[in-house]
């Protein structure tokens, strides 16, 4: 009876005190993870560029170089996959739904605070701070999930970020469920020919210059605009968790206490009530029953 009396409270304490399934939450909302390309004030392009996903401008209604009608999502040939949003109830929702996505971001802490220049470093999943520099990128970037199907990188950067020409971001080892985030308190700049990996979610604009790419991503601008040269941004890359939000982000993470960890698997509970019940059976043999 003594040991049932204290596998009870244990068990409740597990419950309250262990990982929980409620507490996970998307990065980005259904609205905003449809979108490769959103700006507030407007969206630049020169074409011809290749985008899969919506692209989207609110609140402002300048659309250049793609077919756009304000308040009408309209097809466009450089488009597959989504519609330009010139201000539209979805590009609006998206914007108030980038907004929380970048305090979530913020809320998760500064982590591990890195040199300005990422170019010739393997960093495994984690959070990431990064000083402003001349470049954040002058070469190539290896994110090594280490066979972690959920890895997740967030890269918070308190000012710019900018690469150099030909820098590379290459993703490696990991699966459906991973994240990347690249959380910016101003500008991003991505220079030509680079390629780029992740979903960059900048505060005021970002601009790739010609011929970047984005593999797996997006381009999200919370005040200001987004300024496109012949580029590729993908959101529906294949094994990245394209489930609702996928292109490297947008899955579950846990942040209680400002902690990111991915979503507890539902046996670890049952898990924990075979260790109490191993325990219950351990004290009725050794210790007299009341």
């Amino acid at each position: 009876m003594k040991a049932m009396k204290l596998a009870v409270p244990m068990f409740a304490a597990a419950l309250a005190y262990g990982p929980s399934q409620g507490l996970a939450v998307p990065i980005l909302g259904a609205d905003l993870a449809s979108f490769a390309v959103l700006g507030a004030t407007t969206v630049t392009n020169v074409p011809t560029s290749t985008i899969t996903g919506n692209v989207g401008v609110s609140p402002g209604t300048s659309i250049t170089g793609f077919n756009s009608v304000a308040g009408i999502a309209t097809a466009d040939p450089q488009v597959t996959g989504g519609l330009i949003q010139t201000n539209t109830a979805l590009a609006a929702s998206a914007q108030a739904q980038l907004t929380t996505a970048r305090g979530t971001l913020t809320s998760l802490g500064a982590g591990i605070t890195l040199g300005a220049n990422l170019a010739g470093l393997t960093l495994t999943p984690g959070i990431y701070t990064v000083p402003a520099g001349t470049t954040n990128l002058s070469g190539t970037l290896t994110l090594n999930g280490l066979g972690n199907a959920n890895a997740l990188w967030v890269f918070q950067f308190p000012s710019t970020l900018i690469t150099s020409p030909n820098s590379v971001v290459n993703v490696i080892n990991t699966g459906t469920g991973s994240g990347l985030f690249w959380n910016v308190g101003s500008s991003a700049t991505i220079d030509t020919t680079t390629s780029f990996q992740g979903n960059i979610l900048a505060l005021t604009s970002i601009s790739l210059n010609t011929a970047a790419t984005i593999g797996c991503g997006r381009a999200l601008a919370d005040t200001g605009a987004v300024t496109l040269q012949q580029n590729t941004i993908s959101i529906g890359c294949a094994g990245t968790g394209e489930e609702g939000s996928g292109g490297l982000g947008g899955r579950g993470i846990d942040v209680v206490g400002g902690v990111a960890r991915p979503v507890p698997e539902p046996g670890t509970l049952v898990l924990f009530g075979f260790g109490l019940a191993g325990l219950l059976v351990s004290r009725k043999k050794l210790l007299p029953v009341a």
